[in-house]
Formats: structure tokens, sequence, C-alpha cells
């Protein structure tokens, strides 16, 4: 066996190892290898891609990061770790996962997975566009950036024992809703809600079959959060006492049913394919209801500034942040604090290791 196949083959195997009996992981099957964690899509798993394109969508200044690893701003859209940290550590695979395009990464740690996703992006073509981020079609050409780069590392052999064994994880349906089907005139005109719903879930679907092509086998596509329950949907659609915007919750809705049906459809179509449907919406709605059952106080506002609008830009060095994020469960006006992702992950990790192993 070539010495670089048998040095990934070892590394699954001790991770199988982590993941079952390391303190606080998941009890996985013995037979368990997940040698990479694999991100694309948007904010909520951008690493800090956007730190090194043109674009204001970045999160790489004070106060973000300010629980992280020495009160670095990473570019993560968040005040710690993220929710792909929180995925990478509790499938045992390590724990931070790098963005992709990085100056400097390990060799070890970028064979171990690495993060395509850029802030502001989405299934809608219009999406990136408006936010000048990384579309998905870009992320897909990194994507086969990485592959190549892995090939040169390992060998093909090594590469295809990573790429198979791989878990992926997709989040991209957040800023179409948010920002394109909100704001863009011509896709109201274009779509009522049904119609730009199945749009999304074509699109969906189609990355889906892209990356599987390329090798992934273990996808996890996470479906809408509750945008209408955002602090700045909250703000800018929920009236005078700021509540969840239901039209929006429920375009949400609609496209996740359809999402979950598709992804289903699917995994039965494609070999050797586990795909997973991650819900985003009903986990975030159980926390917003009763956020003192997870140890949270406020859930309709963020931590930054006043909490009911300020993200990104907004978010910054003169704004005040509260006294203690750990009880909030989102960061800024949009994104989860470290504490809500932490709480996110715990929810999802037992139905996504189900589904994908």
């Amino acid at each position: 066996m070539h010495p670089s196949v048998m040095n990934v083959v070892l590394y699954y195997l001790f991770s199988t190892i982590y993941i079952c009996y390391s303190k606080g992981t998941i009890n996985l099957l013995e037979n368990v290898s997940i040698p990479a964690v694999i991100a694309f899509g948007d904010s909520y798993l951008d690493q800090g891609n956007n730190n090194y394109i043109k674009t204001i969508t970045k999160a790489n200044f004070y106060p973000y990061g300010k629980d992280f690893v020495d009160g670095k701003a990473t570019g993560r859209f968040t005040n710690g770790k993220s929710l792909a940290d929180f995925f990478v550590k509790a499938l045992g695979v390590k724990e931070y996962l790098p963005a992709y395009l990085e100056p400097v990464i390990q060799d070890h740690d970028f064979q171990t997975g690495v993060s395509f996703a850029s802030g502001g992006t989405g299934y809608d073509p219009i999406t990136p566009k408006i936010t000048s981020v990384i579309p998905l079609s870009g992320q897909i050409e990194m994507f086969k950036q990485y592959i190549e780069k892995l090939k040169k590392m390992v060998g093909e052999d090594a590469t295809q024992i990573i790429l198979t064994k791989s878990v992926y994880l997709i989040s991209a349906s957040t800023n179409d809703f948010f920002i394109s089907y909100s704001t863009v005139p011509i896709r109201k005109v274009e779509y009522d809600v049904p119609t730009y719903d199945k749009m999304l879930v074509k699109l969906a679907v189609n990355f889906v079959q892209e990356i599987y092509k390329l090798g992934a086998r273990r996808i996890g596509v996470l479906s809408g959060p509750p945008v209408g329950c955002l602090p700045a949907q909250r703000t800018l659609a929920g009236g005078a006492l700021r509540t969840c915007s239901e039209m929006d919750n429920k375009a949400v809705q609609l496209f996740n049913a359809m999402l979950k049906q598709q992804l289903q459809f699917l995994a039965s179509s494609l070999p050797q394919a586990k795909i997973a449907f991650v819900d985003f919406y009903n986990p975030l709605i159980r926390i917003i209801e009763a956020p003192h059952q997870y140890g949270l106080e406020v859930t309709d506002k963020g931590c930054c500034g006043t909490g009911e609008i300020e993200t990104l830009v907004l978010c910054n060095k003169l704004s005040t942040t509260c006294h203690d994020d750990s009880k909030f469960l989102f960061w800024d006006s949009i994104h989860l604090s470290e504490k809500g992702c932490d709480i996110f992950v715990n929810q999802v990790l037992p139905d996504l290791v189900t589904n994908l192993f």
C-alpha cells in the first residue's frame, strides 16, 4: 500500500476511535470513519473566505471574534466559534475548520477539510451578485482546485478515500429569502413564493449533484432557518412589536418541505449517496420559544449594538456589546452567537449522524 494511502487509512481509523470513545461526543458506530469535513455556502459556514475577496460582506474586525482564540476576528460571522467549528469538533475531525482561501494551511489541516463558504451567497444566482461574494459555482471551482491539490499531496487513491468518506455541509438559502426575494423587485415580479421556492430547491439539488459528481457521498444540507425571526427581519418586517414575520417564515417552511422531499428522492437515485436534510428551522424555533431550557435569555435581539439591526459593518468597534453573550441566541442581528451555534449543533447532530452513516 502506498504510504500516503496508509496514512489516510490510519488517520480515519484513529478518528473513528476518537468519535466513539471521547468524552462529550456522539457514540457513533465503530465502523464510522470521517477523514474530513468540507463546507459550502453562506456566512453560517464561512470561516474567513470573504477576507480575501473584494466585498463589504466581511467580519474580520472587532467585535467579531472577541471570544475566539486571542480575541481575533478571523472572518467568522460570530463572536467565537462558528457552526462549522462545532460540527467539525463534534464529528471528531479537528478543533477548527479553516477557510480554503487562507494563505497558509498546514498539509494535515488541508487534508482534514476546509470551508469554501462565502458569507452573503445563496442558491439564487442574483444573491451573490448583490453582495459581491463567491457564488456557489465559484465554490465548486475552488473544490475542484482542492481536489487537484489533494492529489499532489497524497496521491489519487488517498484522495478518493478522503472524498468519499468525508462529511459535506451546505448552507445557502438564508440570503435568498432575506436579501434577494425581499429587496429585489424583479424577483417578486418573476416569481410568487411557491415558484421562487421551487427554483431554489432545483438549484440546491443541482448543487448536490455537482459535488456528488466530484466524489462527495455523505452530504448534509441545512434547510432554511426561520428568517422571519432573525432580529434584523423582526425590525424590518415585524411591526412595532418586532414579532417574527410570518410571511417570511411561511416562505421558508414551504421551501424546507420541498427541499426535504427532493433530497430524499435524490438520495434514492444516487448510488452510495447518503444525503441528510438538516433542519435549521424547527430547532431554532424551539430555542426562540423556550430560551431558558437552553440556558439562554434573549432570542429577539443580537448581542452587538442595539441587537435590532446591527450586522457586518454596522457591528463594529464603536458598537457596544451585551454584558454576557452566552445568554444570547444571536450575536448580531442575523448570525448566531457562539453559544447559539453550540446549542444548535447539539440539537441536530444525532439525526445528521444517523442519516449519513
